[in-house]
């Protein structure tokens, strides 16, 4: 989305973004009109949005149709040479041609015709509002948290400030775009300041439901293991004793069907991904997870205890097979050079950072093929930027078997709904359940330990 990568500051809907040859128009949408529902999804009419940033180093010396064409191929290169000539792409505020070269220090802009993705049409539902500015939300899965990305108005908090009339909001919890359940909103950054302070203490305690892979044990299972960012572009984590940071998730079975099992979950630490991450490693992954119960990436073994995919050797000899792990279980090196763990990835995690990375590239191929197929007819294409239109997602896209279902401190809780695809066990809760009253789970019987923690 042109200078998408560098930042740049949204105009809304109903700001006079829209530039045309004529000069600046408004965008028609606001308020109730930015929203509107079609084939079961939600959708936000498309609107324009400004893109801006200083020119780079490699770009000084280029003209800025160059620069466009060569550095962000998600448009072809007529749109951007219309875009030039309609004034939607300046260089410090000001039209230009096509061969304008780009400056040190040039500000170049470029006022986008947005097309944000769909998600479900199931609401931002408030739970609870307190006099004292806590909001607690239940959030449907396929709705980010904050705008990021393609997302901006189909954002919770963009939702909560535009639909339900809050001025702002200040989310103290976060819960990854394809998870479900209750977050806990301040009204004011005060009363968001202390809900993170209690949630990093550990003086409010988060429960949860998911539907794993497998028949998981009967007995409560506690995993300890430590895990760690791999790459943190790409949103891996790992279970790593060597370089990973400390990690506690309790979990207790509640029903199954012979294939998948109902579950929950009570993390006593906050690491990024931590519930899925330690159920791939006890080898009961998220069922529909296309992160962690992924054999394209992970293999036969997907994870469990620790295994990584088989790596072809490189002198010539004969592969690992599919189920061996590729580094000793006990522990492996795992010694970085960068901050950052995929700015410099050791020989240990490349294999799999590389599969990752191979498998999201076939992932955004199949996206763009399908823009492609929508384009090919003229059918697909939007009328006022003549880019094809965002093929709607699949209902295994929306959502992953994960929801956030209880908050809860000394003396109060706040809760929510089972999923539809949770609704059998939701009985079942009140015996296994955190009572704030005496800082357990009711009952709680031995722990049985983790995989490979002996």
């Amino acid at each position: 989305h042109g200078l998408a990568e560098e930042g740049g500051a949204s105009e809304g809907p109903a700001a006079k973004s829209a530039r045309t040859a004529g000069g600046a128009e408004e965008a028609a949408a606001t308020g109730s009109e930015l929203y509107y529902e079609e084939g079961g999804l939600q959708r936000v009419r498309p609107y324009f949005h400004k893109y801006a940033a200083h020119a780079k180093g490699r770009w000084v010396g280029r003209t800025v149709f160059d620069v466009f064409s060569r550095e962000f191929r998600d448009r072809s290169t007529g749109y951007y040479e219309a875009a030039i000539e309609r004034g939607l792409i300046e260089i410090n505020g000001k039209r230009v041609t096509k061969d304008a070269v780009v400056q040190n220090n040039d500000l170049i802009t470029h006022h986008i015709h947005r097309h944000e993705p769909p998600v479900t049409t199931q609401s931002v539902r408030v739970v609870t509002e307190t006099a004292e500015g806590l909001l607690v939300v239940d959030k449907p899965a396929s709705i980010p948290v904050h705008p990021s990305g393609r997302y901006n108005y189909n954002s919770v908090t963009q939702i909560l400030e535009t639909t339900h009339g809050f001025k702002k909001v200040f989310p103290a919890n976060r819960l990854d775009r394809l998870t479900s359940g209750l977050l806990l909103v301040g009204l004011n950054a005060a009363v968001a300041r202390r809900l993170e302070q209690g949630l990093r203490h550990h003086r409010i305690q988060k429960e949860y439901v998911c539907k794993v892979a497998g028949n998981f044990p009967r007995e409560r299972v506690v995993c300890d293991e430590p895990i760690r960012v791999v790459a943190h572009k790409l949103g891996l984590n790992c279970v790593d004793r060597a370089q990973g940071k400390p990690s506690l998730t309790e979990f207790q079975w509640l029903c199954d069907d012979g294939a998948q099992s109902i579950v929950y979950c009570r993390p006593k630490t906050g690491r990024t991904h931590q519930i899925r991450v330690h159920l791939q490693y006890l080898g009961y992954p998220i069922a529909n997870d296309p992160l962690y119960h992924n054999a394209e990436v992970w293999g036969r073994q997907m994870g469990k205890g620790g295994a990584l995919p088989a790596v072809a050797e490189t002198d010539g000899s004969s592969a690992a097979g599919p189920d061996k792990p590729s580094a000793p279980a006990e522990p492996r090196p795992t010694k970085m050079v960068g901050k950052r763990d995929d700015d410099k990835c050791n020989e240990t995690w490349r294999h799999l950072v590389a599969r990752m990375a191979e498998w999201k590239d076939k992932q955004n191929q199949a996206e763009h093929d399908r823009y492609a197929a929508a384009a090919t007819d003229g059918s697909g294409v939007c009328g006022v930027c003549e880019c094809p239109m965002m093929p709607d997602p699949t209902p295994d896209e929306l959502c992953i078997w994960l929801h956030a279902w209880r908050y809860s401190g000394r003396g109060w809780s706040h809760e929510t709904e089972f999923p539809a695809w949770a609704q059998g066990a939701a009985a079942l809760m009140d015996a296994v359940k955190y009572r704030p009253e005496d800082g357990s789970l009711s009952p709680s019987p031995s722990p049985s330990p983790s995989p490979g923690s002996n």
